[in-house]
C-alpha cells in the first residue's frame, strides 16, 4: 500500500512539473488581419486646377456687312465643387463652380457695306461657369460625367477703319455651358480629369461713329462662342 502511494504520488509531481513546463512555453501569436479599407465613394467636396485650350468663334453684323472669325488659346485657372453617391448605387450627382483665364484672341475684316475693309479684333479674356453633373461609376475609381448650367464671360471686340478705332465693346456676358468628362480616382483623395465644355455668350450690340458713312452711327451686333479641352486634379475631402 505504502509503495503505491508512493508511485501514484510521483505522477502526481511529474504531471504538475510539464504543465508547468508546457505553460512558460511562449504561445503563438494569433495570424495578423490588416484592417478593411473604407469602401470607394465619391461623396465629398474637392478643390484643384485645371489646364487646356480654348477655341472660340465670333462674328460680327453691320448694316451691310458681316465678319465671323475662329481663334484659339490658351485656358488655365480652378475649380471648386462637391458630389454625392447614392448608397450602393454607381450614380453621382454634384456641383461645380470653374474659372478660367484665357488667351483667345481672333480678328477678321469687314468684306462690304460702309465699313468695307474695316478690322474687327474679338477677344475673350475669361470664363466662369456654374454646372450641376451627373454621373455613373463604371468602375469604382472612374466617373463619366455629363454637365450643364450658366456661363459668364468676359469679352471686348475692337472695331478698326483707316488703323483708327472706332468702336468698341468690352462686356461681361451671360449665357449657357454643357459638356461632359472622364474622371479617375488615382489615390485616396486624389482624382484627375478630362472633359470637353461649349459655351454660348449670345449677344451683345454696340454703335460706331467717325466714319463719313456711319455719319448718324451704323449699329452692329456681337456673338461669341467658346469650347474648350481641359485636363485637371482635384484634392477631395471626405
Amino acid at each position: 500500500m505504502r509503495k503505491l502511494s508512493l508511485t501514484l504520488a510521483a505522477a502526481a509531481m511529474g504531471l504538475a512539473a510539464s504543465q508547468a513546463s508546457a505553460a512558460d512555453l511562449p504561445r503563438k501569436a494569433p495570424a495578423y488581419i490588416p484592417p478593411a479599407l473604407p469602401p470607394i465613394t465619391w461623396t465629398g467636396c474637392y478643390i484643384g486646377a485645371n489646364i487646356g485650350g480654348a477655341f472660340g468663334n465670333a462674328s460680327a453684323t453691320f448694316n451691310a456687312g458681316e465678319v465671323s472669325t475662329n481663334g484659339s488659346g490658351f485656358a488655365g485657372g480652378g475649380q471648386i465643387g462637391c458630389d454625392y453617391q447614392f448608397a450602393g448605387s454607381p450614380w453621382v450627382i454634384g456641383f461645380r463652380n470653374m474659372f478660367d483665364g484665357t488667351t483667345n484672341d481672333r480678328s477678321g475684316t469687314i468684306g462690304a457695306g460702309p465699313l468695307a475693309g474695316g478690322v474687327v479684333n474679338f477677344n475673350n479674356q475669361w470664363f466662369d461657369t456654374l454646372t450641376a453633373r451627373l454621373g455613373y461609376a463604371v468602375q469604382p475609381t472612374w466617373l463619366l460625367y455629363f454637365q450643364g448650367g450658366g456661363a459668364w464671360g468676359h469679352t471686348s471686340t475692337d472695331i478698326t477703319f483707316g488703323g483708327v478705332q472706332i468702336g468698341q465693346t468690352s462686356k461681361t456676358r451671360s449665357g449657357w455651358t454643357i459638356g461632359g468628362g472622364v474622371e479617375w480616382m488615382f489615390a485616396p483623395h486624389w482624382s484627375a480629369f478630362l472633359e470637353g465644355n461649349y459655351m454660348d455668350f449670345g449677344s451683345n450690340n454696340g454703335t460706331v461713329f467717325g466714319v463719313v458713312a456711319c455719319g448718324a452711327g451704323c449699329a452692329y451686333s456681337t456673338k461669341a462662342t467658346e469650347s474648350t479641352v481641359l485636363v485637371g486634379v482635384n484634392y477631395r475631402f471626405w
